[in-house]
């Protein structure tokens, strides 16, 4: 047993390492998605593959308690010098769609492998039907470029070139997904060689029996947050707008028990998987990644300073339905995993936020746009780039307002500098900011929405974004907090022809189109009616909160710059107390009179016993049939739909359901 104070310094110098892998896939990536966003991963993993080290100072931070193992144990020929690579999400579900591409290398000292290094970037493009391979519009993963499963790229230092090749025919960027490839493997072997600089120092025994008391570090850390949580069950759903194109909600639901110093996750009642490509392939895994980076975020919150790896997610069991939206059969479509993963942590945070509400912040804006643009420069040479992530503001939290435009649990990926954009692709960029009045108005204010506005400057291009949600369906605001304003996506705003996108995500574009992506607001935490009148004239001085706005939403009156104090008062004097702990915002509010949680649990009890392949049909058949109804929603009248609809189609079996109160 290593002793803490060797530990932590142990600690310290793995994360050094895997910080080091970081800096050189940033320096030697050629994609701006990867040295601009730094939407890429890189870790080290135990022998068994679980993650003990990985940066925290880079943008993609989803893949802290990464499990390399159902990969790993795919292959049982490792050497030293030898790469391996997977990108199939249905392959050990450790790639989560095609653009993800993984590779990972044994480490070797004296003959023993002690353990592996590995990484992941997001490539620009990796073929299939559309620029940059994704769209809620695919229905099958087919569609989303080529996938190879756990394959050996290199052995004895020598590149498969012939794999390499096939890649490259059917990619739009070749030279770019090269060149990110490149700063990969490099990333490995700045990994390997910072392992051996670490066992030079602690010798191989000391480094791996130090990995492993560092994932029972974290773990014990984390049954410590947990056990300063009251004990108890706690509910909670949270909507995707769409389904699929123009569809309807995609509701994801969890019960989360916590006893003692332990959590469990049952997300039974979650939507059927669906026909496009906003499914979660977790294999059924629940200590998938895809399923804690939630919890991993809640927990930090928590307690900033607690150890993060594999380790930390050893506190959670739970159950992952299958043919479920967060565990689907193939073929499904899964390009889009990264909505429904936004959508299932602000579940989670609604989960602690019912748990903890003094320690816990407001719904942060969730479905950044990742925009990315197909052009053919003035030379003929064609593009595909990421031009970064557009997004709303943080959760107003218990002592602080939420940050502007920052996302905050976007994953933290970066912003690209409007002279690198401008630069690489044929756009001009006209505005970038924040959107005043988009944060929910609260004791603590959210965060702002960011903005961008560019013009297409070619022919033939095409605008994509990815992930793009919340343009109904708000982030809510907590304990008289106020919900975020919704995002917005314009072709041409502010002239004749213009075009309200709402989550659209592919674009065709002109030269001259202007496009215009508003991210989400941030959710307000406490009243309005209780932040300072300072503070809300600081907001109007600062440009983040108009005299309008700080009038209706504040109750605070500012005339030629100053706050008229008696007014103020009488205004404030007329404050309702807030009726819910939750505030979902007007569209919401809407939905869930009709689609009551009784209502919308009877129709995912209905999903759950018919065949897999047809639960997103009888689903749209009952929303469908929900509109026409000359009488209130109901269990009854759902039940009585889908007797109806079974009789038409002899495939759906017959069901006799007694539906449980909520």
């Amino acid at each position: 047993m290593i002793s803490n104070s060797r530990l932590q310094i142990l600690a310290n110098y793995c994360a050094a390492a895997a910080e080091a892998m970081g800096f050189t896939m940033m320096r030697t990536a050629y994609s701006t998605f990867v040295k601009e966003t730094e939407d890429f991963s890189c870790q080290l993993m135990t022998p068994e593959g679980l993650t003990f080290a990985s940066p925290i100072t880079t943008g993609a931070t989803w893949y802290t308690g990464l499990d390399y193992g159902p990969v790993i144990r795919m292959i049982d020929d490792y050497r030293e010098g030898d790469v391996y690579a997977v990108n199939d999400p249905y392959s050990g579900f450790v790639a989560t769609h095609t653009p993800d591409v993984h590779l990972w290398m044994p480490v070797f000292r004296d003959g023993q492998l002690v353990c592996f290094v590995g990484n992941h970037v997001h490539n620009t493009d990796m073929g299939g039907a559309v620029p940059a391979s994704l769209s809620r519009t695919l229905t099958e993963v087919h569609q989303e470029g080529i996938r190879f499963p756990p394959v050996r790229i290199m052995r004895d230092g020598v590149l498969d070139e012939r794999l390499l090749k096939i890649i490259d025919m059917n990619v739009r960027s070749p030279t770019q997904n090269r060149g990110d490839l490149d700063a990969q493997l490099a990333c490995l072997v700045t990994g390997e060689r910072k392992v051996h600089e670490i066992i030079d120092r602690f010798g191989t025994e000391e480094f791996m029996a130090g990995s492993q008391q560092l994932l029972a570090y974290a773990e014990s850390q984390a049954r410590q947050i947990i056990a300063s949580i009251p004990d108890g069950e706690y509910v909670f759903s949270e909507f995707a707008d769409e389904d699929s194109v123009d569809g309807v909600p995609c509701r994801i639901n969890i019960r989360m028990t916590i006893a003692g110093d332990s959590v469990d996750l049952d997300y039974t009642g979650s939507d059927p998987q669906v026909v496009s490509s906003l499914n979660m392939p977790t294999g059924g895994n629940i200590r998938h990644s895809l399923i804690t980076v939630g919890l991993i975020y809640s927990l930090h919150t928590l307690r900033p300073d607690a150890l993060l790896n594999a380790g930390t997610v050893r506190i959670l069991t739970g159950t992952l339905p299958l043919g479920t939206i967060v565990n689907p059969v193939a073929p499904a479509a899964v390009g889009m995993r990264s909505l429904i993963s936004a959508v299932n942590q602000a579940a989670i945070f609604g989960l602690f936020s019912q748990a903890v509400p003094e320690r816990m912040p407001a719904c942060p804006a969730g479905g950044s746009s990742l925009l990315n643009v197909r052009a053919v420069a003035s030379d003929g040479q064609r593009i595909i780039a990421s031009i970064g992530p557009v997004g709303g503001g943080a959760g107003g939290g218990p002592t602080a307002d939420g940050q502007e435009g920052c996302g905050a649990n976007s994953a933290f990926l970066k912003n690209t500098p409007v002279e690198i954009n401008e630069a690489e692709v044929p756009i001009h960029i006209i505005r970038y900011g924040v959107v005043p009045n988009t944060g929910g108005a609260g004791r603590w204010r959210g965060g702002n929405a960011a903005v961008m506005e560019f013009r297409m400057r070619t022919p033939e291009a095409m605008v994509t974004a990815r992930n793009r949600n919340r343009a109904s369906l708000a982030a809510w605001g907590v304990l008289g907090g106020k919900a975020g304003a919704n995002a917005r996506f314009t072709r041409n705003p502010g002239t004749d022809h213009a075009v309200e996108l709402g989550n659209t995500d592919i674009v065709p574009c002109e030269p001259g189109d202007v496009i215009r992506s508003q991210g989400p607001g941030g959710g307000g935490y406490g009243h309005p009616f209780d932040r300072p009148a300072e503070a809300v004239l600081e907001d109007v001085e600062s440009g983040f909160v108009s005299v309008n706005h700080a009038r209706d939403a504040y109750g605070v009156i500012v005339v030629d710059g100053a706050v008229d104090m008696a007014a103020t008062a009488r205004l404030r004097g007329t404050r309702a107390a807030p009726e819910d702990h939750f505030d979902f915002g007007p569209n919401r509010s809407a939905f869930e009179a009709v689609w009551s949680r009784r209502n919308y649990d009877a129709m995912t009890e209905i999903m759950s016993l018919v065949p897999i392949n047809w639960r997103h049909f009888v689903k749209h058949r009952l929303f469908r049939a929900a509109e026409t109804l000359d009488t209130s929603l109901s269990p009854e009248s759902i039940r009585e739909t889908y007797a109806k609809l079974q009789a038409s189609f002899n495939e759906l079996p017959s069901i006799d359901l007694t539906v449980s109160e909520q």
